[in-house]
């Protein structure tokens, strides 16, 4: 995963800005005198892990200079309830403006950041890595990828062009081809694309079985129970990694780990995870 970069921050800051503010926001201008300043602390109302830091400070400061951001925290550090994250100065009307927008990415990011963290610590001791998936909200997903990494997990392919990922649905485009649709699809990929790593989703035992001897670098072992996710790990022997996937929560992923595979992508990262609970108090 790239850093994430200041001005892709400050594009996705702006947008979410004009979103809210649009031709201005009408309660801060009626009630707030313009002269008027502010001291505020963004503090985590929850343990959590941070994630989105820099969009907050990025919201606070476009809409002044003269706001001044103390950061508190940092990403990737857990924190307990009642811990502040950071601390807003300055001109009263631009921090109440900026408020809500700074706090949905912190919220949001958090959010993702620390149920990572919740299934980073139900398989600490084994030497399976969480994954992230595809199932992002539209037009976050390098935000949502970074708060995973905040939270200890490993990013998965970022789209459809950093990976090649052959599934059910391609291989029953190639059904009829010689001597099997997975070793057709892989020999495909290898000769388009050959410098990107190429997985390969295997429902049963005997594709397993098919991958592995077709080269593949990864196959993923599509909603196999515990005992099948052992004897696929048995069966591919080292030739290639292996990945769980479907079924997993927090309840499951343990026995899972347990199996020997060497990732378990959990889609509930981004797709489920809640926004933490965070609020911004101005000191009286």
């Amino acid at each position: 995963m790239q850093p994430l970069e200041a001005d892709e921050i400050r594009r996705a800051v702006q947008a979410a800005l004009a979103e809210d503010i649009g031709s201005g926001d009408v309660t801060t201008l009626a009630t707030v005198p313009a002269d008027a300043t502010a001291i505020a602390i963004m503090r985590a109302r929850e343990p959590l892990v941070v994630a989105g830091i820099d969009f907050a400070e990025a919201a606070f400061r476009e809409l002044s200079s003269a706001v001044y951001v103390e950061r508190l925290t940092r990403d990737g550090e857990r924190v307990p309830a009642d811990a502040g994250l950071l601390k807003i100065s300055g001109p009263a009307g631009a921090i109440l403006s900026a408020e809500r927008v700074g706090l949905n990415f912190v919220q949001r990011l958090s959010g993702v950041a620390t149920l990572t963290a919740q299934f980073v610590d139900a398989i600490k001791g084994t030497s399976t890595e969480i994954l992230d998936t595809r199932k992002t909200t539209p037009g976050w997903r390098r935000f949502e990828k970074y708060a995973v990494a905040c939270g200890g997990g490993r990013n998965h392919r970022l789209g459809l062009y950093d990976m090649v990922l052959i599934k059910d649905n391609h291989l029953a485009a190639l059904r009829d081809a010689k001597p099997n649709a997975i070793a057709a699809a892989v020999q495909r990929a290898r000769k388009q694309f050959p410098n990107l790593k190429v997985e390969v989703e295997a429902d049963t035992l005997d594709q397993v079985a098919q991958a592995t001897d077709a080269g593949a670098d990864i196959i993923l072992l599509d909603n196999m129970s515990p005992a099948q996710l052992r004897e696929a790990v048995t069966l591919v022997a080292g030739r290639a990694k292996t990945e769980a996937s479907g079924g997993v929560n927090l309840k499951t992923i343990a026995d899972i780990a347990k199996t020997g595979v060497n990732f378990i992508s959990v889609g509930a990262l981004t797709h489920s995870a809640r926004a933490v609970d965070i609020g911004l108090d101005f000191e009286r």
